[in-house]
């Protein structure tokens, strides 16, 4: 799961309740190889590019289209990983917990980079991972690709591929790996010591929560 959404949430949480699978393994597989082939036709072939997975969940999908460009193309592409925590805006409002180290193995200066995550929701992370990237050299352009974009955006950020737009509400989760992707809600998780407290105001507008 994106940890991102979960934390967004501001409470602890309990375990994914899946409502839909929305994609499975072989479904993304071929989101992979459909995005490895549009970054290839748009930027005339994989020289000069450089993959960057956000970490954590775009470090999957990296490495991903790492492997698939260089069957497509022919080319061994660089791929590295960022961490964004200390860029983010919201810095002062939680803790910063680090996701993984920042590798990129190659200078950026110059190089067309592909910024790779699992899900876009607001687009905050991805202005933060912006601002960090620029903390590594000037790259000529940087382009972003994605496996699900999910809207909500609260900055004005675009992805320019896109492996499935997935409408959803705010206070769903989209959970997304290579194994597939899988929408549901996170409960409010219930205290260890017995059964949820007793629901306050009328029946209706309790029963009416998550449908």
């Amino acid at each position: 799961m994106a940890e991102r959404e979960r934390a967004a949430l501001g409470a602890r949480t309990g375990p994914l309740q899946v409502r839909a699978v929305v994609m499975d393994r072989d479904d993304v597989r071929r989101a992979v190889w459909r995005i490895a082939h549009e970054i290839v036709e748009r930027n005339h072939g994989a020289q000069g590019l450089v993959l960057v997975g956000l970490q954590t969940g775009g470090a999957w999908v990296a490495a991903e289209l790492g492997r698939v460009i260089e069957a497509v193309a022919g080319v061994q592409v660089p791929v590295g990983t960022l961490d964004v925590a200390y860029y983010r805006d919201d810095i002062r409002l939680r803790p910063v917990v680090p996701a993984a180290a920042t590798e990129i193995p190659v200078e950026v200066d110059g190089a067309v980079v592909v910024l790779c995550d699992d899900v876009l929701f607001t687009g905050r992370t991805v202005r933060a991972a912006l601002n960090a990237l620029c903390d590594h050299g000037r790259p000529a352009a940087v382009q972003l690709a994605v496996m699900v974009d999910r809207g909500h955006r609260e900055l004005p950020i675009r992805p320019d591929y896109v492996g499935k737009n997935l409408p959803t509400r705010r206070d769903e989760m989209v959970d997304v790996s290579d194994e597939g992707v899988v929408l549901g809600e996170v409960p409010p998780e219930v205290p260890a010591t017995g059964a949820a407290p007793a629901p306050s105001g009328p029946a209706s507008a309790v029963e009416g929560r998550g449908r």
